[in-house]
């Protein structure tokens, strides 16, 4: 199967490891207050973040749109605008990404798919949300490469870390997921699990990555239920198409509808508006010892 887009969203396989675990609800009520507890200043250092106090459109200087209808190699149903309060804007201290039900560029479905401009090689990635509903939702939170240079110089050489994915017709389970060469869904061999977040529509939960030069590890509200090692640490055969995350990454904050993998079970037609509202994102470093 070929990927002729290189920022494609893919969803995982049942032979993958799966680990299910409860996790306890967040509280609307306590804004940037959570199951996490912040990175101590001993530990991490905070390099960016944006607490979305200004409403309106998402702010030009930290994130950027890919915009278009063309199924992203997922066959969604969705067409990504660019620049258009219906489908993000910040209000209420909270970015709003929103998925909509309308006729547009000769696609049903509205949405909006951001990106940071900035971009990190390793850290700890902080994103409080809540999370949409209904049957056809996917939304993410996730990670691709700033530069393509690995292999052909496309997808899945470069990488992919998924911190969250969400599809509607298994509410309140999430999953977080890496790509490479050597592990993807194509081939049988992704790397992923899924962890069972009850209230993940209606309360706010913080969804976590840390990523170092030996590791990747996802966690919910502090409850690590992911981890990934670097084998070209312990195998010298392993190369990049084994670990590739040596290199800069940005953010990806979007709702998608449909799929191959949030429209196994069809899409319902009568939920929409659908929303994912991120009260946070912040990107923290390992501080000097």
């Amino acid at each position: 199967m070929a990927f002729p887009l290189r920022f494609p969203m893919c969803h995982p396989r049942a032979a993958c490891l799966v680990l299910l675990a409860a996790v306890a609800c967040g509280s609307d009520a306590a804004r940037g207050v959570s199951g996490t507890p912040s990175p101590t200043e001993q530990t991490w250092r905070l390099v960016w973040s944006d607490e979305f106090e200004t409403a309106g459109l998402p702010d030009p200087a930290k994130w950027y749109y890919d915009a278009g209808g063309h199924g992203w190699s997922n066959n969604e149903l969705q067409f990504y605008t660019e620049r258009r309060l219906e489908n993000a804007r910040v209000e209420g201290g909270r970015l709003i990404v929103e998925a909509r039900r309308e006729r547009w560029q000769e696609r049903d479905y509205t949405s909006a798919r951001l990106n940071t401009r900035a971009g990190w090689t390793y850290g700890r990635i902080e994103v409080r949300a809540k999370l949409p509903s209904g049957r056809g939702t996917w939304p993410a939170i996730w990670m691709l490469p700033v530069d393509w240079t690995y292999g052909n110089r496309g997808w899945p050489d470069n990488g992919e870390i998924d911190i969250m994915e969400h599809v509607g017709f298994d509410p309140d389970v999430v999953h977080a997921s890496i790509h490479t060469q050597a592990y993807n869904h194509v081939v049988g061999t992704q790397r992923t699990a899924r962890i069972a977040v009850p209230g993940a529509r209606d309360s706010f939960h913080v969804f976590v990555v840390e990523w170092t030069d030996r590791e990747i590890k996802a966690s919910v509200d502090d409850r690590q239920y992911f981890s990934f090692a670097n084998e070209r640490i312990s195998n010298p055969q392993a190369d990049y198409r084994h670990w590739p995350f040596d290199k800069s990454f940005r953010i990806l904050l979007n709702i998608a509808v449909g799929g191959t993998w949030g429209g196994q079970q069809g899409v319902d037609e009568s939920i929409w508006p659908q929303r994912m509202e991120v009260d946070y994102v912040r990107v923290f470093s390992r501080a000097a010892p």
